[in-house]
This record gives structure tokens, sequence and C-alpha cells, in this order.
């Protein structure tokens, strides 16, 4: 049996960057034909990039994806199949669309049929619902077109349509984003698509950040048993190669355009036969590849990184700088810009108070010398009496309380912009979701930045990625003292988180089930968890809805993060009646 050899790009595109992102699509195919492959897979949305929000509510940002379209059926190779996403109106409509191309025309357009409209996704707001299944019958092989959702649902219309169609491949063209343990996910739902289908699959994923979400690529073949025989990298691009088997002849039993009870009609595109060759060794293409996952921390590291390279460099930022406090968030949030963006773009900037202490002071400035990293000090103290000095009439009487304490990091932010500002860097700011999610954290202080890096990291996972990243050279970045000291703000004498909040190995699973599982107050409680304590977290996570719609974006790294996946009002008298709250 002769074999075709197929090859999924796995490409790192920008949304809007219509004509770079047509480039490199030409570009990696001229490379994948050059090394033999004649069905080249690009991922969903790779000419608009992903998710192009309301771009595609323009009439003229449509009319220029089609054109960039247009000229790319003369520039790809003739001699492969080649697919490639794109948006496309048609009727009145907009679709999210596959695009076939061979012998220098676009043969067939497939437009995806489900449409998430979950968590970070917004579909069907922006789309079409495709109505017909795609099949290209390429002589004796018959391969099956699906983009993303479709193969997600098994009995349902696409699916069910396409395992009438019995093709001997099917092809996923998908922008799938990054969460905790995604790409087990995705292998496990591919692989019963692959049972289900008793087809081969060809999955190729997008690569890259766009501002809250990661693409980690992980594009992978799947063999009709649901086994993978070849996986690309996570969190880079990559151009992987596998050599599918080619039947020598069509079978004849249900090849027939005949659509199954319930689902789309099948639409037939039917091309020559593509060139194949008797052995996957073609032209410098070994055995296939399978790329090894990374283990836990070291994939969500490479996320964090990814998110913050592509947040930068896509927005044109030559350098960032971030607040040193000496404590373990800053030291986390310099180490991942300094190993994302290079030692030389980023700055670390302390800036202590009469509250900082001498061990928090010396740690910042030991991790910038082990990073490498720009460092400067500038003490608050005396911006900090200006203001109190000329507040002290306004609150003559008043005790002190919080408001001293936001002054301080209020002053901090206010220097950070004042640098990005001056220089154009990007501030990160440093909030972990722990604190965003119970509002420790301080409006126009420590929130402020143009990029909040670990905004979806809970701080049992910032110590974990800490610990992590100071095993994996030969000597630790982070100083031991930094991550072996109790977390404080430092915003008052001897001040500790655990005066504000329960500690972070008690907070953290009660936050994970009531924001990301969406758990009432009394299964909370029923896995264990002291009830006045899940009552005054979830009192603090739903009072600092307003602070979060403030802040700045960051990376996605788990099932459900504040922002784009979990919308909740800010005005809201709603309360869990298992928490003892009633609903007027």
């Amino acid at each position: 049996m002769k074999n075709l050899l197929c090859a999924l790009a796995q490409v790192n595109v920008t949304v809007g960057a219509l004509r770079p992102n047509a480039e490199k699509v030409h570009r990696v195919a001229a490379e994948a034909f050059e090394r033999g492959a004649r069905l080249i897979v690009f991922p969903e949305m790779c000419i608009s990039g992903y998710p192009p929000e309301d771009l595609v509510l323009k009439r003229h940002f449509l009319d220029d994806c089609e054109a960039e379209m247009e000229a790319l059926a003369r520039l790809l190779p003739p001699g492969a199949l080649t697919l490639v996403g794109a948006p496309r109106a048609a009727g009145g409509l907009t679709y999210n669309a596959a695009h076939a191309y061979h012998g220098g025309r676009r043969v067939a357009v497939y437009h995806k049929i489900l449409l998430p409209n979950y968590g970070v996704f917004d579909e069907k707001r922006l789309f079409a619902h495709g109505a017909k299944a795609l099949a290209i019958d390429a002589g004796p092989l018959r391969i099956g077109v699906h983009i993303c959702e479709d193969s997600w649902i098994l009995r349902e219309g696409p699916c069910r349509a396409m395992r009438a169609a019995r093709p001997d491949v099917l092809v996923n063209l998908s922008a799938s984003p990054y969460h905790r343990r995604k790409s087990e996910l995705r292998r496990e739902t591919m692989g019963e698509t692959a049972r289900f289908l008793g087809a081969h699959v060809l999955y190729g994923n997008l690569v890259g950040g766009q501002d809250e979400l990661v693409f980690d690529g992980a594009s992978m073949a799947l063999d009709p048993r649901g086994r993978q025989v070849a996986g690309a990298r996570h969190f880079h691009e990559d151009l992987l190669f596998v050599a599918l088997p080619v039947p020598a002849r069509r079978r004849a039993a249900g090849r027939a355009a005949k659509p199954a009870a319930g689902a789309p009609p099948l639409e037939v595109a039917a091309l020559p036969a593509l060139e194949t060759a008797p052995s996957a060794r073609v032209r410098g293409v070994g055995r296939p590849r399978r790329e090894p996952a990374p283990e836990p921390a070291a994939e969500v590291y490479e996320a964090l990184k990814l998110g913050l390279r592509d947040y930068v460099d896509k927005n044109g930022f030559r350098r960032a700088v971030v607040g040193l406090s000496g404590g373990i968030d800053s030291a986390l949030v310099a180490t991942i810009a300094a190993d994302a963006l290079g030692p030389d773009r980023v700055a670390g900037v302390t800036m202590p108070s009469m509250y900082s202490s001498r061990g928090t002071r010396a740690d910042a400035e030991v991790l910038a010398g082990n990073l490498g990293i720009e460092f400067r000090v500038l003490p608050i103290q005396p911006l900090v009496q200006a203001f109190l000095g000329e507040l002290a009439p306004l609150w003559k009487g008043r005790p002190p309380d919080a408001t001293e304490e936001n002054l301080q990091a209020r002053v901090r932010g206010l220097l950070l912009m004042a640098l990005s500002n001056k220089f154009g860097w990007i501030v990160l700011s440093t909030g972990n979701k722990s604190e965003l999610a119970t509002g420790y954290c301080t409006l126009y202080g420590d929130m402020v930045g143009g990029f909040a890096l670990i905004k979806d990291v809970p701080k049992t996972l910032v110590f974990e990625l800490a610990r992590w990243r100071n095993a994996q050279g030969a000597r630790p970045v982070i100083p031991a003292s930094t991550i072996e000291r109790p977390p404080s703000a430092e915003l008052r004498p001897d001040q500790r988180d655990t005066d504000s909040l329960p500690p972070y190995e008690v907070l953290d699973p009660i936050l994970e089930r009531y924001v990301e599982r969406d758990l009432a107050a009394d299964r909370i409680v029923a896995d264990g968890f002291d009830a006045a304590t899940v009552r005054r977290v979830i009192r603090l996570v739903d009072a600092n809805e307003y602070k979060r719609r403030q802040g700045a974006p960051g990376v996605k790294i788990t099932p459900k993060a504040f922002g784009r996946d979990r919308r909740l009002p800010i005005t809201c008298l709603y309360r869990d009646r298992t928490d003892g709250g009633t609903t007027p």
C-alpha cells in the first residue's frame, strides 16, 4: 500500500495581520511541499488570527480576508491539497471556514457547523452555522473536513454526517486555547472521534499568545483505533509530518453522499489522486515524531512565557518593567519575563517603604542580579509623606486604616506608570488569582499595569512554579528566603497575608470549587471545609467583582479564568441560599 505524506502546519499568527499571516502560510506550505507533503493542514482562522472577535462584523475586514485568500490560490503548491482557516462572507452571512486549495484554485469551502458559545468562546454571536458536511475525494482517498468543535460531539450533526460518509482520514483545523491538562483532554476526545469514524484523524492546532489566551499547539495524528501516532511540539511552531496509507481503490459500500438521519447533508468535492510514495521516509522525513508533553509545572510555565512574549512583542513594546517587592509573586513574574523576553528587555524597580524589611530589600536586589536585569531603587516614603501631609486636614481625627496602606501601593503604581510613559515600557502587574479573587489587592496600586501575567495563577501554584524554576538551572535564581518567608504586603508593621485571608493551602481549594466549578457553599463545606471560612471566602469573591473588572488582561491557565471566562454582574444582590443568603 502506498502512503500519502501529510503535514500539520502549526503556526503562530497575529489577529488582524492578514498579509503577514498569509505570507507565513505561503512559506510554510512551500517548505512542506518541498519535503514531500501532498496534504497540508493549517489551523482554524489562521489568516485572520483567532479569536478575531468583532473584526468579523466589519465588512471591509472580511473583504480584505477574501482578497488574501484569492491571492493564496495562486501561491500555494498546485500539487498539494492545502487547507487553510479564514472567515468567509457568503449570502449575507459570515462563516468560520476551511478553504481547500489544489491546482492553483480554491476547490472547496467548508463552513463550521458546531459553534462554541461557552467559556472564552463567543462564536454564535459572530458566525452563522454551516449547513453541509464536506468530504474531498482525492482519487481513492476520502478526506473529511471539520473545524475544531465539529469533532468534539460524536453523536450530533458533523460527526454523524462524517461517519455515514466513511472517510479514510478526518482533518480537523483547530484553534483550541490552553488550560491545564487541556492537551490530555484533546487526545482523549480525538481518540474517541477516530474510533467513532473508524478513520485516521489529523488534528492541526494553532500556537501562540493572543491577549488572555494561549494556544499551545500539540497538533497530532491518530490512527483509526484512536492511538496517537505523531505529535507536534507544545508552545512552539512546528511542522509535523505523518504518512497515511492510501487504499488501492475506493470502498464501494457507504460511499455515496447519502445524509445520515438527523445529520447535515454531505457535499463531496472530487480531485485527482494526490501523489503518493512507497515509503514514509520521503525527502528527509523519517519516522513520525511524537513530542513528549511537558510535566505539569513546566507546561504552565511555558504557557506563561509564550503568552507574555507574544503580548509584549505583538503589541510593540521594547521592554517590560516589574515592581520588585522581594516577595514571591514579583520574583516569579520577573523570572518569567527574563526567560521570555531576555534579561536585557526587563527592568526591576524596588520601591521600599518604612515597612519594607531588610530581607525583602536584599532579596529584590539578589533576584535582579541572578536574572541579569536592570535594577533601580526608588524609595516611596518621601512621596507617601507628601500625600499624607496634603490629605491629613481632610480626614482630621480619623485613625489610620487601610487608606494609608493603599496609598503606599498607589504611589508605587504611579512610579511604575511614569516609567512606562517616559520609556515606552509595559508594566507587568504581579497579582495572583488568589489575591484577585478575594480583593486582596489595591485598585490603581499593585493592580496597575498593561499585563497581569499571573492573574490566573493561584498562590499555591506560584510557590510550585518558583520551586520548579529554581530546580532547572545550575543554581536557583529566586532566593530561598523569598520562597520560605511568610507572604506579606508589608504595608503596616508585622503584616502577614494570613491576617486578612485563610492560609493559601485552605483558600485556594475553596476558590477552585467556587470560582472554577461554580459549587454552592454547602457542596464546598461537604468536601470538608469549615463552614464559616467558606462563607467568608464566598463573600470576599462576590464583593470584589468591581476590582477585577478594572484589572489588566493576563494569561489564562485554568479552566475558568476571571474576565473572558467568568463574567458576573458587578451590581448583584443574589446570595447563595445554602450560604444563608436570600434573593430579593
